[in-house]
């Protein structure tokens, strides 16, 4: 019987490969952030030529300052911000609630309560958006952060992660608190909540960008340009006969500031959620 051994040459090798595997993806998902940043400083007048060039003809840096003088990307930008950090604790919330009970409650209907939630991932919201408008525009919520935050407070994907990774903690530590008399809420605060911060970050990530780059809620429920996020108001940059792609550009770089901040704050735990998650 033979055995087949690794050298040490071929395991180099393999290592390598890996590494010039991972290499050229990470080349391909960057590339677009910068041929954006590539196309902000580039000369107005260049933006067309016939001839492709990757590195920019001049570095017009004033494009930026252009750019937010003639639109209210500040004001924008602060829309943007009260829209997602609202939706983040809400949404956060609701789901971590949802999440430990379907993982550790047993009641009647659960497991069919549970399919009917991830049955709405199938459920694109264009289908819905509909509905949506109509039940937010009897609620009075048309036009206001409220109207885009709470019709999608919660998120089937949210909860079915926090389900999977809530059932890997131990009953046991639910099952000792209880006997000492502490309540559900003290549980789920003092014990539940402190094991599950990879699962959180992973959802304060998500959910931040889901309601940062959103387009279509705020399209359908916000009326005047004074409450436009600034995915709406990338929009407006878009002309009928003319279009400033560099003020384009500009304001979209500027939009990936504060999702590379929070990814870059919540990376350790967005890993070990998504692989605590994955196991389960």
């Amino acid at each position: 019987m033979m055995v087949t051994t690794t050298t040490p040459t071929k395991k180099r090798l393999e290592t390598i490969g890996l590494w010039v595997l991972m290499a050229f993806g990470a080349v391909i998902m960057i590339f677009p952030i910068y041929w954006m940043f590539v196309t902000a400083v580039r000369p107005k007048d260049q933006i067309f030529i016939p001839d492709v060039n990757l590195m920019p003809t001049g570095w017009v840096w004033q494009n930026f300052a252009d750019a937010l003088a003639h639109m209210p990307f500040l004001h924008w930008f602060w829309n943007s911000t009260v829209i997602a950090v609202v939706a983040v604790a809400i949404t956060v919330t609701i789901n971590l609630l949802c999440g430990y009970a379907f993982a550790k409650f047993r009641f009647a209907g659960r497991d069919v309560l549970f399919l009917a939630v991830l049955s709405a991932l199938m459920i694109p919201v264009q289908v819905i958006i509909v509905p949506l408008f109509f039940v937010v525009s009897e609620l009075g919520l048309l036009n206001s952060y409220w109207g885009v935050i709470l019709p999608r407070a919660a998120e089937a994907f949210g909860i079915f992660m926090v389900r999977q990774f809530m059932v890997s903690i131990p009953d046991e530590l639910i099952e000792a608190a209880r006997l000492d008399g502490a309540s559900e809420l003290t549980i789920f605060r003092k014990i539940v909540l402190p094991l599950s911060k990879p699962i959180i970050a992973v959802l304060i990530i998500f959910t931040f960008m889901w309601r940062w780059n959103d387009f279509v809620m705020p399209l359908v429920m916000l009326t005047d340009q004074e409450m436009y996020t600034v995915q709406l108001g990338l929009n407006l940059l878009k002309g009928q006969y003319n279009t400033e792609w560099t003020d384009i550009m500009s304001i979209a770089l500027l939009s990936l500031v504060p999702m590379l901040v929070i990814f870059v704050f919540f990376q350790r735990q967005l890993i070990q959620g998504i692989a605590g998650t994955g196991l389960k």
